[in-house]
């Protein structure tokens, strides 16, 4: 590691900052409410069920099809009165519930009537569904749901006709059949809708207004016509309208809806802000460097988006056992006909066989894993965790080793003082301040570091004048009436001046090391290295609970690499690593037969985050679109590791109840409704099979919006795992 100090003499001045954030502050602002003109629209049930196949991507069309929602509250409400009467003038529910119906004519076309209009119009949506898998070649749960009503409306017509025999007059069943199915469905889709939730706070974010600078004036203007290099005013209260750097003000930004941190971080003069961020306390002026889909909200949206619609292992498995579940419903629909008829009762043989199709449909199994998926997605994405790929969600609960880049992931990435060595007759404070003072006008990350420092000890910083900068050297600078120069072994050389006997140490440390001169004689010594992360530590303590190895890569020297592991209590170390070699030793862990995690911070680190079995991009902050992760960690906050490993195995948890619930239900309920507990007496009705498959779809939905309720936080995941 080169421990010279190369300086440059970039000095700023923070000009009226102050004042304009004073000025600013005059004026309250409320953050607006965001709108979006564009509502939910209510579609036809042909577009609809058009959009159901039998392969179930995104269950049958269901995911992103928020505005069915209305669809089907609007037919579920319409049809339910008109099932009122259907039900209560039908003679057969009549004769069951033990009540006289009116003599009079009319009512016997009650039910055909308005047992037809149910039919064709509460029906409609599975009817057209239907088609569309026929159509497709490829039969499914519609077909299945069609078919049943379709028998019992025929059946129907042909009881109420005298054309076939009284006892299979199914208009209750089929009116209840169709009302209960719409219940189902808005219930499945009010669940899926909700998945979507994610994208529609993320655009709530941003602001209606901009408040742009144009010259002397302040114009208002919407956030999609700035311009990068637009100068905007970000009021105290209000949110940021888009991607860019503070040129005047500093303030304590919200950053919660972007990183998951719900601490307030402050953001200076130069530093980067994000759109929809809130400036908490103060204002600020920001230039806009990244506008519309370049912005970090654009590409989280993004993310959400596509992670929602992507497909995954554990869907395609449930997509499969969908489709032989169909055939299993359909074959045993058919020997349930033919044993029914064998016995000479061609009655049953109709009621039994229409039972068998309506209780045996694969409605709760084809919607058992998108919907965990998507509320497990939206969940993430509410806690700064971006799942860009869900085969990366389902892997991450089997992943035995983390290895972790050191650099900006477990460590800050910026130089800090970390040890002071002040010779006799001087004070660490009047070492740093002097250095402080001496380095004040240089922006060289090393003098950033030091001013940080004496800030951090809350040191009064003397004015300094007669600055220079020399590459390589160090700096100069004249503090109140003495010369203080600060820099590497080159400056040292100059004076022909010895290192103070720690600077050995530090070194075998791989720190980086400068001497603090005062009139050419060495007062003292800095010790600068790469900060650790106060979370790091915590996060290897928690992944060691959680059963993983955790190693460590970087470029660094070994004795750096070491001396981050060691106080870590890292498992293993690959140090002196190029970035182009680091996928190599994530195929090194994975041929030891590793299931292997790699974070990174997604720019060099991209073919060893492609390499590993989940890759995942820490602190990504305003570069989201990172196509080698498939997941992204909006903070920089090593613990969301473990985050992504609890939403996992919680995920799959309700993936597997989820299954067994909608699989196991089928598997036992085809039988009762096939009446092979006839023989002593019980057969399951029709109504019965109907409600029990709806209620199967209910509990398959409830069961997922369960996942809502985890909390993501790092540092509650991160002691929950400690504890085991």
């Amino acid at each position: 590691m080169n421990q010279s100090h190369d300086h440059h003499d970039h000095a700023h001045s923070h000009g009226s900052g102050g004042a304009a954030a004073g000025h600013l502050n005059e004026r309250d602002t409320a953050v607006a409410e965001h709108h979006h003109p564009d509502g939910p629209q209510e579609t036809t049930g042909h577009a609809h069920a058009g959009q159901h196949h039998a392969g179930h991507e995104d269950h049958g069309g269901h995911a992103g099809h928020g505005d069915h929602v209305g669809q089907f509250r609007r037919l579920f409400w319409i049809m339910l009165v008109l099932a009122v009467p259907v039900v209560g003038f039908n003679e057969m529910f009549a004769d069951l519930i033990g009540y006289q119906l009116p003599d009079a004519g009319w009512v016997w076309w009650v039910s055909p009537i308005l047992g037809t209009v149910i039919y064709l119009w509460g029906g409609r949506p599975f009817l057209t569904g239907a088609l569309s898998e026929v159509r497709a070649r490829q039969p499914g749960m519609m077909l299945l749901i069609g078919l049943a009503i379709t028998v019992a409306f025929i059946a129907s017509w042909g009881a109420s006709l005298s054309l076939l025999d009284h006892e299979l007059n199914f208009w209750w069943e089929l009116a209840l059949l169709v009302v209960i199915m719409l219940l189902g469905h808005w219930i499945e889709m009010r669940s899926l809708a909700q998945t979507t939730s994610a994208l529609d706070s993320l655009a709530a974010l941003l602001p209606d207004e901009a408040e742009k600078v144009d010259g002397d004036d302040v114009v208002t203007v919407a956030p999609a016509d700035l311009a990068v290099g637009d100068v905007v005013i970000v009021r105290p209260g209000a949110s940021v309208p888009a991607d860019g750097k503070i040129i005047d003000g500093s303030a304590s930004m919200d950053e919660s809806m972007v990183t998951g941190e719900s601490k307030a971080v402050r953001r200076e003069i130069g530093e980067q802000v994000v759109a929809g961020t809130v400036a908490t306390d103060s204002g600020l002026r920001v230039e806009v460097s990244a506008i519309g889909d370049d912005t970090a909200l654009a590409g989280i949206q993004k993310l959400v988006a596509d992670a929602q619609a992507s497909s995954s292992r554990a869907q395609r498995i449930a997509d499969t056992a969908a489709g032989w579940l169909f055939w299993f419903a359909l074959a045993s629909a058919a020997i349930t006909a033919v044993i029914w008829s064998v016995l000479g009762m061609p009655d049953a043989a109709v009621v039994r066989t229409i039972t068998v199709l309506v209780i045996a449909c694969p409605h709760a199994l084809g919607l058992a894993i998108p919907l965990v998926v998507s509320i497990a997605t939206e969940r993430a994405a509410r806690g700064g965790v971006l799942i860009k790929d869900r085969l990366a969600l389902e892997s991450m609960r089997t992943v035995d080793a983390v290895l972790f880049d050191k650099t900006g992931t477990l460590t800050k990435g910026e130089p800090t003082v970390t040890g002071i060595e002040p010779i006799e007759g001087h004070t660490q404070d009047e070492v740093l301040a002097l250095a402080a003072a001496a380095e004040s006008d240089s922006e060289h990350p090393l003098a950033r570091a030091v001013v940080g420092a004496a800030r951090a000890r809350e040191l009064t910083v003397a004015k300094a004048t007669d600055f220079s900068s020399s590459p390589a050297v160090g700096v100069k600078a004249t503090v109140e009436g003495t010369v203080v120069e600060v820099g590497g072994p080159y400056l040292l050389d100059q004076h022909d001046r010895d290192e103070l006997p720690v600077a050995d140490q530090w070194r075998t440390e791989g720190a980086i090391i400068l001497h603090v001169l005062a009139e050419g004689r060495v007062i003292g010594a800095l010790r600068l290295a790469d900060e650790i992360r106060p979370e790091s530590r915590d996060a290897v303590d928690a992944l060691h609970a959680a059963g993983a190895q955790v190693v460590m890569i970087t470029g660094d020297a070994q004795a750096v690499a070491d001396t981050v592991a060691a106080e870590l209590g890292i498992d293993r170390v690959f140090a002196g690593v190029r970035p182009e070699d680091k996928a190599a030793k994530v195929a090194q862990l994975q041929h030891e037969g590793r299931k292997v995690a790699m974070v990174g911070d997604g720019v060099n680190d991209a073919p060893a985050l492609a390499q590993a079995d989940v890759g995942i991009a820490i602190g990504a902050g305003t570069d989201v679109a990172i196509g080698s992760a498939g997941v992204i960690l909006a903070s920089s906050d090593p613990r969301s590791v473990l985050s992504v490993i609890e939403l996992s195995r919680a995920s799959y948890r309700k993936m597997k109840q989820n299954l067994w619930w909608a699989a196991g239900y089928n598997l036992a309920a085809v039988p009762l409704a096939a009446g092979v507990l006839a023989p002593i007496g019980f057969v399951l009705p029709m109504g019965v099979g109907a409600i029990l498959m709806s209620a199967s779809t209910v509990v398959v939905a409830l069961n997922a919006q369960l996942l809502r309720r985890l909390d993501l936080r790092p540092d509650t995941v991160t002691t929950a795992m400690q504890r085991g």
